[in-house]
Order: C-alpha cells, then structure tokens, then sequence
C-alpha cells in the first residue's frame, strides 16, 4: 500500500469514528435534554394549575372582556367562558404521556373536535389550544438555552407538536428558573413562521407557589403584530368550591 492510500485510508477510519463519537454523545446530550426538559414542564404544568384553585378572569380585547374562570382539579381542570348569558364550558383530562379535552354540552362530555383547536375564542387573539396550553404536555422537548425574559432568568424549553392538530408544529417556552412559572411563549407553524407570542406582564402567589396574573397574547402576521388580547386573572380570596360539573 502507497504512503498516499495510507494516509487517505486512516484519514477515513478517523472521520467515521469521529461522526460516531459524535452521533453518540449527541444521543447522550439528547437524552438528557428530554429528561431535564420534562423536569421544568412538570414545574410549569404544576405552577399553572395549582392543583385545588378557581381562577376567575376575564380575555380582554378592544376595550371588550370575555369572562373566563378555570377550575383546578390537579390533573382534572375545567375551564368556561360567558358570552352574553351563555357558558361554555370545557374539561382537560391531564395525565402522564396523555392529554384528553372535552366539550361539556348540558350534563354530557364529547371529545373536542381537533379542528377547532385553533379557533379563536369570541374573536379574541386565544384559541382554544392557547387556553388549554396543550404544548405543555407534548412529549417532545428538550432545554435549549437560558435567556432572561423581564430580568428573570428562564430556562428556554423546545417543544415539538407529535401531531398536526392545532396551528403549532413548534413551541419555544420560557420557564422562570426560581418560581417555575411560564414566562414568555412563541408558537410556529410548519414553515417556521411565528404565528403567536404569550407575554407574562405579572405573576402573583397563590399558598406557596406563582402563577400567571396577566398575559399579553400578540398574533403575528410576519414579524409584526396583528392583533393583541390580555389575559388576566384575579387571585383566589376563598378556598375551593364544589368540582362544577362532571
């Protein structure tokens, strides 16, 4: 064999063992990426539903509220929202690698149509995946930086829809490192344009843990906004009422 064709067959050898002790260590980052990544979700899902709270509030747009209350049953959650004199009301069945939601019609329960996922709600800026935060229990997602949003330091969470109901096909969230509450949110479609972006303006405590007092929710057309929706919440001043509904 010539010096030359050593040389080139070493080189080879080297280049291959190098993209397989990179394929590896990357498995290895990504693995770790996946567990840490579902540590803080578990922290963000926990902040947000607070396990045995009612959060009444309201989605403000143009001036124009529509009334809106959560029910918080730790992995049973009920939301509604009032037009006029009309309720209608939601349930979210959490549990581990599943999450279920239901359309509640008189005293009955039916699978909520993915189509309407990402129907805006009385022609506000939030849909319905946006109320729910469905992205939080997407199964995909890994820790891809730390960023500070408002001066807090934030773990930056990717988060990849396993499906394609709803609008998103990929969420970044910002967690608060210390208090583990949702800091900012921006969803993409498949071409990778943002289509929405969850701002918290204000958190407030509620026993022991920090939760969302008021959001801005942005619509993006580009990179500009289209239309703009707060969500606010006031915090609970007496212990939790009966589960309503089933």
């Amino acid at each position: 064999m010539s010096m030359k064709c050593y040389f080139s067959s070493m080189k080879t050898k080297l280049f291959a063992a190098m993209a397989i002790a990179s394929v590896s260590a990357l498995s290895t980052m990504s693995a770790y990426a996946d567990a840490a990544a579902e540590k803080v979700l578990r922290g963000a899902r926990f902040a947000a539903t607070l396990q045995h709270q009612n959060l009444h509030g309201h989605m403000k747009k143009d001036g124009r509220k529509t009334p809106v209350t959560l029910f918080l049953r730790g992995e049973n959650i009920q939301f509604q929202y009032k037009v006029g004199k009309t309720d209608y009301r939601f349930h979210m069945r959490l549990k581990q690698n599943q999450f279920d939601l239901l359309e509640i019609i008189g005293n009955k329960t039916r699978k909520f149509s993915n189509k309407k996922l990402a129907e805006k709600i009385n022609n506000t800026d939030l849909s319905f995946e946006d109320l729910s935060m469905r992205f939080l229990y997407w199964q995909n997602s890994a820790i891809v930086g730390e960023e500070k949003i408002s001066g807090q330091k934030c773990h930056k969470v990717r988060l990849i829809n396993p499906d394609k109901s709803g609008d998103y096909r990929i969420v970044y969230a910002w967690v608060h490192q210390k208090y583990g509450a949702l800091m900012r949110v921006v969803g993409y479609n498949a071409a990778g344009h943002p289509l929405k972006q969850f701002q918290v303006t204000d958190l407030m405590k509620v026993g022991k843990e920090y939760t969302l007092k008021r959001m801005r929710v942005d619509s993006l057309r580009g990179n500009k906004v289209s239309g703009t929706t707060y969500l606010e919440f006031q915090k609970p001043t007496k212990a939790p009422g009966a589960r309503p509904g089933r």
